[in-house]
């Protein structure tokens, strides 16, 4: 059965990958075994494996892959010796312990860098609506002061022409036309 091709990497799928490869260095194996062996595992082609490795996967484990090399060259010594110093056998677990602590603080990391995305998107699409709302009170804005001073030109036109009047103003009376003027209108 030929592996079925997806398109994208989960997060889980990173770290087996990145694991697998670890312990392949760890126990002297290569890595094309690595990657044959996940790519069973995740049905995609040792090579998808490799290249997904190589591109990017590495580059955030090159801590854990010079401890696994040394954890490597430390097993070998310890093959062709026959006693096992303890203290060595103590620094081997920190430098497990410290691999372990690196794959969770990377985990974390992916993990907190997807919030802040989400947040991000969220900031995003708060600020274009803010903006549009802004828009929009700009234009309501400036219909009210067009209004306003057509408001205030009435006025004034109202007051000069009871100012310039001849008659008594009980007399007169203003009439407002089909442009907004005040018109003059004798009783």
């Amino acid at each position: 059965m030929v592996p079925i091709r997806q398109d994208a990497w989960s997060k889980d799928e990173d770290v087996l990958l990145a694991e697998v490869v670890l312990r392949h260095i760890r126990e002297s194996s290569t890595q094309l075994a690595a990657f044959e062996e996940v790519g069973k595992t995740l049905s995609r082609t040792p090579a998808a494996c490799g290249f997904r490795w190589n591109s990017l996967i590495r580059k955030q484990y090159e801590a854990a892959i010079t401890l696994a090399k040394k954890q490597r060259k430390e097993q070998k010594k310890n093959q062709v010796e026959v006693k096992v110093d303890s203290a060595q056998e103590d620094r081997s677990i920190d430098l497990i312990d410290e691999a372990i602590s690196l794959l969770i603080t990377s985990k974390t990391y992916l993990s907190q860098t997807s919030k802040s995305e989400a947040s991000l998107q969220e900031a995003l699409a708060e600020n274009l609506q803010l903006k549009q709302n802004l828009h929009q009170l700009e234009k309501e804005y400036l219909t009210v002061q067009e209004d306003y001073q057509s408001l205030l030109e009435i006025m004034e036109k109202a007051r000069k022409m009871v100012i310039f009047q001849e008659d008594d103003s009980g007399s007169l009376r203003f009439q407002m036309d089909a442009n907004g003027n005040l018109e003059k209108i004798k009783k």
